[in-house]
């Protein structure tokens, strides 16, 4: 009895630290909204760099504590699952929202940072096949170049954001007056800073409690890591995007999706940093390349969905999005399955 009553707890527990992880993205995303809105920033950088970090602090932790307790997989899965499951949030709420073809009017900026993030996770493919430990202090050579990538791409969007003064969807559509402009800017800073702190708690939960629930079913790490706990650590994102979405904010969505994806990238070198066996790469399943390659994949077709804006029916809008999410499942079952 007292071990059923264990386990329930178990899904009790994991259950309010993901109502805590709800509220607290809702949270950001509002406060990210009023300084994109009331600040020279805009919702493109705010949501690629500030919404994208907070809402990436769960992959932090759980990455941190799985390599503490030695089980790689999970640390590197978390981080290449959470990558694919943040562009199926963005195509399924693509397709929720399709009436107002939200991604019609999307800056075509983002182009940029989902190309950065194919390179990044290309990188970590190239670092997986090789099988090949070339190390420097103790970590790995494609840490070096995955952080170098991440530096120069962020120069490179800082740059040409610059230059991008409103987006598109800034100029042809009047989102509705927001319920948010009795919010000041200093607000909004403490409140982001505060519901991140409270956000990075709860994360920390959900990955505890969510790999002991991965023990009660039974599953493996490889899929733990890279569907169980990367979708519970994206909870984050699923909130912030559809709160994006409903403020008609398309660039804070995209933004905070492809951002997230790239900053998650640079917590695989922090791993091998803390990671004290060799280069972490080099010491994971090597089913891991085949998340790491739907990542690309993934991410090539929303480059094509930014594209793609030809569309002169709802039904012919959709068919990217739907691509996509066809081809998450698809990853799924084959690692499922390997």
């Amino acid at each position: 009895m007292d071990f059923l009553m264990s386990d329930f707890l178990v899904f009790v527990y994991f259950f309010i630290a993901a109502g805590v992880t709800v509220y607290s993205a809702v949270k950001l995303s509002t406060y990210a909204d009023v300084i994109s809105e009331k600040t020279s920033f805009g919702g493109l950088l705010i949501g690629t760099v500030l919404l994208a970090a907070a809402t990436s602090l769960p992959e932090v932790t759980t990455t941190a504590s799985a390599v503490l307790i030695d089980n790689p997989d999970i640390a590197i899965g978390n981080v290449l699952g959470s990558n694919i499951f943040n562009v199926l949030i963005l195509a399924v709420l693509d397709i929720w929202f399709r009436r107002g073809r939200l991604f019609l009017f999307a800056s075509a900026t983002h182009r940029i940072t989902a190309l950065l993030g194919i390179m990044m996770s290309t990188i970590v493919i190239v670092a997986m096949l090789s099988n090949v430990s070339y190390e420097f202090l103790g970590i790995g050579l494609s840490s070096y170049i995955i952080v170098a990538t991440y530096i120069i791409g962020m120069w490179a969007i800082s740059k040409i954001n610059m230059k991008v003064k409103s987006s598109i969807l800034q100029e042809e559509i009047k989102p509705p007056a927001s319920d948010n402009e009795d919010i000041s800017v200093k607000t909004a800073v403490i409140g982001f800073a505060s519901f991140s702190v409270v956000i990075m708690l709860s994360g920390t939960a959900l990955a505890v409690f969510g790999d002991k629930i991965a023990v009660i079913t039974g599953l493996g790490s490889t899929f733990v890591g890279s569907f169980l706990i990367a979708a519970t650590t994206s909870l984050p994102e699923v909130v912030s995007v559809y709160a994006a979405f409903r403020l008609s904010n398309v660039n804070l969505a995209i933004g905070a999706v492809l951002g997230s994806n790239i900053f998650n990238m640079l917590i695989i070198p922090f791993a091998d940093l803390m990671y004290r066996k060799g280069n972490i790469l080099t010491a994971i399943d090597s089913v891991q390349v085949i998340t790491a390659f739907g990542g690309v994949t993934l991410s090539a077709l929303l480059m094509f969905t930014l594209y793609y804006r030809k569309a002169k029916t709802i039904w012919q809008y959709s068919i990217p999005p739907a691509v996509i999410t066809v081809v998450y499942f698809v990853v799924t079952y084959i690692i499922f399955n390997y």
